[in-house]
């Protein structure tokens, strides 16, 4: 439905166009011809001079031979010389601003040009004319404009002085052809060489720089590991600070409460003691009151009497007292002392259990600090394989880009490479066909002597046979004689010509055969050679591809392998640094219930030294505080 499509369109759009291209065709052969006669024509004015005639003692049959000799030539003959002459002498004056530009390129002209003299009959010296003398002796047609290659070529020089050169045209544009193919080539191959220069640098920069990241990662981490250390000591630190802070603490109060307590047993035992004297007191005064009404109910008792058992009712009671007394008092003491003992272990026990309870906090806190540690180096150790691993990824679809890009290059070249033989043989062949015509017609005049010759043999014995023949006969069978040996040299001449005619066209089948044959070898050979070449590229790149693809899987097999040893090394640190710490908290927790222990039972002798016996002792818990 596109306006397009659905537009009107005349029917004879293709036909026209057929018919413009086959004007424009014909157009061009008209001109091609038109050169062509030019050509011919000049041909024909310098060419080169006719076959001398016969002698002249031959007879008219000779001559007509000849001149029948002459016209199946000419059939046969393709104008090859004119072509080539006319060619070289319209491409002199093209070459009028172009310098020698070595003097290697003068042997190479050198050698060119007697190539051509050897493979041509005819050389005109229009091909050797000196620029320098042009004024005299150019030609007078006007001068052909010189291709755009060499205009290139001789930019430079237009403003210097004309010189002389024997360098024709066609040699110098075969020249400047050959330079330029061969710089294609070193181009080929220089931009191939840049291309590899370029991809190692780009191996080598993203090398780099996947260190660097690797390096700053690694940096990263083991920051990262440094601060939690250090994080891990300040808490430690922090931690013992607040431990002794709660031990100094514990211990103010305990001594407080211990001051407080013996405090208030002084001062109960004081109460007690001050309840007690006056209990004696009171019981004093009963029994003095007693032994006093005693004493007066006896009246048969003296006085004195009465007074002295008075005084030693009063002593006995007082030394009782005095006795009651000193055991209270020593009772009070021992009570003292018992209770104070029984405090201190008790103070003793308690800081215990803030030594237990402290000692469980520092373990717990190491404990988590460590497995925080082993926490954070498990991660590290994963996001350093996701970095090792995408990293190699990098690397290798770089590089595996890199080879396909340098793969499709070559194989770019090696068409390139390709098509540029094929164009050169096909140029060799054209040239070759070119040539051929020149060959043909030197074979053809070798073969136009040779029967020139056998013509000439012929007529040689003909008047030899008829001058013997007309000795021997009789005068009136002469004219029978002439014509039958008339006939029969007639019909011998026509098998010449028959012979010579099918020795042209065989000559010019099997010349043509054998170029086609050997062209057609030649092809085959190309075709064959270019085959196994890139057979062999396709062999070396695939070659070049598995290698690669090896290298990468032993690349990738070598960093699983580094991944899990490191890994298992990892796993074996962190179980022998767990095993270590459980190893320091048993022994520090069993050293410590053994000195403990050793306090509990050195306080404890002591006691009984003392004399207090077996304390009421609190429950003290023997567990393992792991």
């Amino acid at each position: 439905m596109h306006d397009f499509v659905r537009r009107d369109r005349p029917l004879r759009v293709l036909i026209d166009l057929i018919q413009r291209t086959k004007d424009a065709v014909r157009e061009l052969d008209n001109l091609q011809y038109r050169k062509m006669k030019k050509i011919l024509f000049q041909e024909t004015r310098n060419g080169p001079l006719n076959e001398s005639q016969e002698d002249e003692e031959d007879s008219e049959h000779g001559t007509s031979l000849n001149r029948e000799m002459d016209s199946l030539g000419s059939n046969h003959s393709i104008p090859s010389m004119s072509v080539s002459t006319g060619s070289q002498s319209s491409s002199v004056n093209s070459m009028q601003e172009v310098m020698d530009e070595s003097s290697s390129e003068l042997v190479m002209m050198h050698d060119d040009e007697s190539t051509i003299n050897s493979s041509s009959s005819v050389v005109h010296k229009k091909d050797h004319v000196f620029i320098r003398d042009e004024a005299g002796h150019g030609d007078p047609r006007p001068e052909p404009r010189p291709t755009q290659s060499v205009q290139s070529q001789a930019l430079h020089y237009r403003n210097r002085e004309r010189f002389a050169t024997i360098k024709s045209a066609s040699l110098v544009t075969r020249q400047i052809h050959e330079h330029e193919q061969e710089n294609e080539l070193r181009e080929q191959m220089s931009g191939y060489k840049r291309m590899r220069r370029q991809h190692q640098k780009q191996l080598i920069a993203l090398e780099n720089k996947l260190k660097a990241e690797m390096d700053e990662h690694r940096l990263k981490l083991q920051k990262e590991v440094e601060t939690h250390a250090n994080n891990s000591s300040i808490e430690l630190e922090k931690l013992a600070k607040k431990q002794v802070a709660i031990i100094e603490k514990e211990a103010k109060v305990a001594a407080a409460d211990e001051k407080k307590f013996q405090q208030q047993i002084l001062a109960q035992q004081k109460k007690d003691l001050t309840t007690f004297l006056e209990s004696q007191k009171k019981q004093y005064k009963i029994c003095k009151e007693k032994i006093k009404e005693e004493m007066n109910e006896d009246h048969s008792t003296p006085k004195k009497e009465k007074q002295e058992r008075i005084s030693k009712h009063k002593e006995n009671l007082q030394h009782t007292q005095a006795e009651e007394e000193a055991h209270l008092l020593t009772q009070q003491r021992l009570y003292y002392d018992k209770n104070c003992r029984f405090f201190k272990r008790k103070i003793m026990i308690k800081r215990h259990e803030v030594e237990q309870q402290n000692i469980r906090e520092e373990l717990n806190k190491k404990r988590t600090q460590k497995e925080m540690e082993h926490a954070m180096l498990i991660r590290h150790d994963e996001s350093t394989r996701e970095l090792e691993y995408r990293q190699l990824h990098t690397l290798q679809k770089l590089r595996m880009d890199l080879i396909r890009l340098q793969h499709q290059t070559e194989l770019e070249n090696q068409l390139e490479y390709n098509k540029r033989r094929e164009r050169e043989l096909h140029r060799k062949h054209v040239m070759e066909l070119r040539q051929q015509p020149k060959n043909l017609k030197a074979m053809e005049m070798q073969i136009k002597k040779q029967f020139q010759d056998t013509c000439k043999v012929q007529t040689k014995q003909y008047k030899a046979l008829k001058n013997h023949q007309l000795e021997v006969t009789p005068k009136n069978e002469h004219k029978t004689i002439l014509k039958t040996l008339k006939d029969e040299q007639t019909r011998k001449l026509a098998i010449l010509a028959e012979q010579y005619e099918q020795s042209i066209n065989e000559m010019m089948a099997s010349q043509a055969l054998r170029l086609d044959e050997a062209q057609e070898a030649e092809c085959q050979a190309l075709r064959l050679q270019l085959q196994q070449e890139m057979e062999l590229l396709n062999a070396y790149q695939s070659k070049i591809k598995m290698q690669t693809e090896a290298q990468h899987e032993r690349e990738l097999q070598k960093l699983e392998q580094r991944v899990s040893l490191r890994r298992a090394h990892l796993e074996q640190k962190i179980e022998e640094e767990l095993a270590a710490l459980q190893k320091e908290r048993s022994e520090r927790i069993k050293n410590l219930l053994e000195r403990q222990e050793r306090e509990i039972e050195t306080f404890d002798m002591e006691s009984l030294r003392m004399g207090f016996g077996n304390l009421v002792t609190l429950d003290f818990p023997k567990e393992d505080y792991r």
